[in-house]
């Protein structure tokens, strides 16, 4: 044993190698380099260069296009709304009231509601790793409901090269002010896009907006990062390089089924039936009509194109690409491409079911808490400031809120009805919350079928889905008598 040891001692590679296979320096590990630098170096030193390819590829290629479209369609829907938790029934009726007026006046640029803008954020930071809004109050000459609105920035107002530390103590990394105790204090923003080529207003200046004034969104995935990364980091490579490669199969079939055959002549003079005046390129070219017989002359000869195939490899290749794009992506293959060959109720089920916690984590660790939550606290603060809603003392009961994401259609939402309705009666869960996994608020819910009920019984009207009345094929309604 103490040969070993100082055997080891004398090499170290043999030691990393006697410890960790994955810290040897052998053959195999040769060419991996690898980098000590904190998330942030790596960040601030290429986001730029990420950024661009990132838009480049949403803009040229379908797959991100569509990979993007259908996790924003799938975390955002029609929205993620808030529901007032304000312990006063009228008040709680009031805000939300107030809040469906204010949603429709939002858009500080007019174009959306405030679920657009969710959508358009949640796009913004899978494509860019980041966006910022900015909350404008406005006038009460305005006319607006509530005497606020949002602003939605590209990362590019936000400068990755503005590092510099300033007289006050304070210092900015990549645009953020900090104070000495690394609390975020300020956002210095460009006045306009940076990239605006044809805006005669735009300019290099840059404006410091107070921290509080500003929501810079991005997923985190490393403590102590500053900014964000687009999504599409890990795929970018692959992204451009199977793209080229699905477009040079598309040229090659292309110019091969051009060709149907080729005429071998004894003289250049020689002319065959159909033959047509050469082209600008001198290039001689003959077409026959169906039925046609052509006599050749002794020693001329005619060969048929066979132009190759992509080969029985092409699909198998390309879908394992495509399953490696998606994983890097966080959704499915079968979302990345719509191609449902071979997928049946379980598979597409569980594959679901992993892609929906991702959006859960990411609806509420990233939308919820970081543009949500601050604009919810903000619309509060304008709308009693401005007397939209009664003066309290003590704000808290109207900053609480729940936020409801969009439910999720179930590819056989029949039994899935059916659990809800067993877990409910076994006391798993509540209604309310079954409600409220589908995006719905159970109190209007609960609202309506009164009013509906009301309404039916004012005109005498009877259905089987009154749960009042039990309807005479109850049994066959439930589709299980013991639930």
């Amino acid at each position: 044993m103490g040969f070993w040891n100082r055997l080891r001692a004398w090499f170290p590679g043999m030691r990393a190698a006697a410890d960790y296979e994955a810290a040897a320096m052998t053959r195999r590990t040769t060419g991996w380099v690898t980098v000590t630098s904190d998330i942030n170096t790596l960040v601030f030193r290429n986001t730029d260069t990420l950024r661009s390819r990132s838009r480049d590829m949403v803009r040229r290629n379908p797959w991100a296009t569509n990979a993007l479209d259908a996790f924003v369609g799938n975390c955002i829907g029609t929205g993620i709304k808030p529901q007032s938790q304000h312990p006063d029934a009228s008040l709680r009726e009031e805000i939300q009231a107030l809040w469906l007026r204010w949603t429709d006046e939002a858009d500080a640029s007019g174009l959306t509601d405030f679920y657009g803008l969710q959508a358009l954020a949640c796009r913004s930071v899978m494509e860019a790793g980041e966006c910022l809004f900015r909350l404008r109050p406005r006038l009460p000459k305005d006319g607006l409901s509530v005497p606020l609105q949002l602003q939605l920035l590209e990362a590019e107002h936000l400068p990755t090269n503005e590092t510099r530390k300033l007289e006050n103590g304070n210092y900015i990394r990549a645009g953020i002010e900090f104070n000495g105790i690394g609390k975020r204090v300020a956002y210095h923003l460009y006045k306009e896009h940076p990239g605006d080529a044809l805006n005669p207003m735009a300019s290099t200046e840059l404006v410091r907006v107070p921290a509080e004034s500003v929501l810079h969104l991005f997923r985190p995935i490393r403590p102590g990062q500053l900014r964000g990364q687009p999504w599409l980091t890990q795929v970018l490579v692959k992204l451009y390089e199977l793209d080229q490669y699905d477009d040079a199969e598309l040229v090659r079939k292309k110019t091969a089924a051009m060709f149907a055959g080729f005429v071998t002549k004894n003289a250049p003079e020689d002319s065959l039936i159909g033959e047509q005046n050469p082209d600008a390129t001198g290039t001689a070219l003959a077409g026959l009509e169906p039925g046609t017989m052509q006599v050749l002359l002794p020693g001329e000869d005619v060969k048929f194109s066979t132009p190759a195939d992509v080969g029985a490899t092409y699909d198998t290749f390309m879908r394992v690409q495509l399953r490696s794009i998606a994983a890097g992506m966080g959704i499915t293959y079968e979302q990345l491409t719509g191609d449902l060959t071979g997928v049946n109720y379980s598979s597409i089920r569980a594959g679901l079911l992993e892609f929906r916690r991702r959006c859960e984590q990411i609806q509420h660790q990233v939308l919820v808490f970081q543009m949500c939550r601050p604009i919810w606290q903000a619309w509060i603060d304008a709308a009693v400031l401005s007397g939209a809603l009664p003066q309290s003392k003590d704000l808290a009961p109207y900053y609480d809120v729940k936020w409801i994401p969009p439910g999720f259609a179930w590819v056989d939402p029949l039994k899935d009805i059916k659990a809800q309705i067993m877990a409910v009666r076994a006391g798993f869960k509540s209604r309310a919350e079954v409600v409220s996994e589908q995006g719905y608020d159970a109190q209007a819910i609960d609202r309506e079928i009164a009013a509906d009920n009301e309404r039916a019984d004012s005109l005498g009207l009877e259905y089987d889905s009154d749960p009042r009345k039990e309807p005479a094929n109850a049994s066959a309604a439930s589709g299980d008598s013991n639930l």
